[in-house]
């Protein structure tokens, strides 16, 4: 025991080196997001930190997977491929060089990829016969709309960095209690790198994640929920109930966005947590607030999710429905100052 903690100690402690290093490199480069108005930021900050997440979880498994043989060849192959493709479609867009067409094309091979080596989604039991490959295609979807969620919701201080900590560490904590040892300290290297960036990230954010972390961290976590469903350590709907906070906020504003007819998927400043910055003027309390509805709210129906699991369904919309009220609540999806969409092929991101 004492040896794992040692180990994942030293993973945070080169998360927190590895995105200063990161800032020096941006603020070299000039990889910095200038404030303008469609950000929730004031003052010009270097982004691209994200990309100390995957070094450290790459290194952290690798190492495991090496020395321990915690995780199966295909197991390891499907979140190091999967991880590294979003990384590194996300850090070259950091840098300016991505069109949009190119970068969703990468994050639907960076799920497939996931998908074919775990092999394929696992059948859930609700009673409705669908065929595999439809599965795997809703399946594959959803992976990637759940990657291109957490980098829409990567747009205040922290609030990226505090959720891939939550849901990484409430994960480890269920698969830990459940036997599923292995899983857990996949999900506890997650947590360790979160928590070194989040030193550099929390508000006031020294350095943004950029594209290259919230990839990433959408794209690993719905791998692991994935792979965990498929060997019955935590059934999906704890999933989906750990990952209601941003799962709500971006779908929602996506949702009402394409019906008024504007270009969801273009630089905006209309999620519910951008207005709940704008009308209280603070990223930390917002963050804050973030996170106390995912310690206090969903993480009970998480755990009921566990202990009863034929009973997940009914525990996750018992979880989304205030959320989707809230985020209503708090005008997701509106934008005062829409009259049309600006078309720029790039806006600079928000965090």
């Amino acid at each position: 025991m004492m040896f794992y903690l040692s180990f994942l100690a030293s993973l945070l402690l080169a998360s927190v080196l590895l995105t200063r290093a990161m800032l020096a490199y941006a603020t070299r480069r000039c990889l910095v997001d200038v404030p303008n108005e469609r950000s929730s930021h004031d003052i010009p900050t270097p982004r691209g930190g994200g990309l100390s997440l995957p070094l450290v979880f790459l290194a952290g498994i690798m190492f495991f997977f090496c020395s321990r043989s915690f995780l199966t060849s295909h197991q390891f192959v499907a979140l190091a491929g999967g991880a590294f493709l979003a990384a590194a479609v996300g850090f070259w867009d950091d840098h300016g060089g991505v069109r949009p067409a190119v970068r969703i094309l990468v994050h639907f091979f960076a799920a497939a990829w996931v998908l074919f080596w775990l092999g394929g989604f696992p059948a859930l039991d609700s009673g409705v016969t669908v065929s595999g490959v439809l599965q795997n295609i809703f399946w594959l979807v959803a992976l990637v709309w759940f990657l291109n969620a957490y980098n829409f919701m990567d747009g205040i201080d922290g609030i990226a960095g505090a959720e891939a900590l939550f849901i990484s560490g409430a994960a480890a904590a269920l698969l830990f209690l459940g036997g599923a040892h292995e899983f857990a300290l996949a999900a506890l290297v997650l947590c360790a790198a979160a928590a070194g960036f989040l030193f550099w990230n929390l508000p006031p954010a020294r350095i943004f994640m950029g594209d290259v972390g919230s990839g990433f961290l959408g794209l690993i976590l719905g791998a692991m929920a994935i792979l965990t469903a498929g060997n019955g350590a935590l059934n999906m709907w704890v999933w989906a109930i750990l990952f209601g906070s941003f799962m709500t906020d971006a779908t929602v504003t996506v949702f009402r966005r394409m019906l008024k007819g504007a270009r969801w998927h273009a630089a905006h400043r209309s999620h519910a947590y951008q207005h709940a910055v704008s009308r209280f003027n603070s990223h930390g309390k917002i963050t804050m607030a973030v996170t106390v509805i995912n310690v206090l709210w969903l993480l009970p129906w998480a755990v009921a999710a566990w202990l009863r699991p034929a009973m997940g369904a009914l525990f996750a919309v018992i979880a989304y429905a205030p959320l989707i009220l809230l985020a209503i609540r708090f005008e997701a999806g509106v934008d005062d100052n829409f009259k049309g969409e600006v078309r720029h092929d790039r806006q600079p991101r928000t965090s």
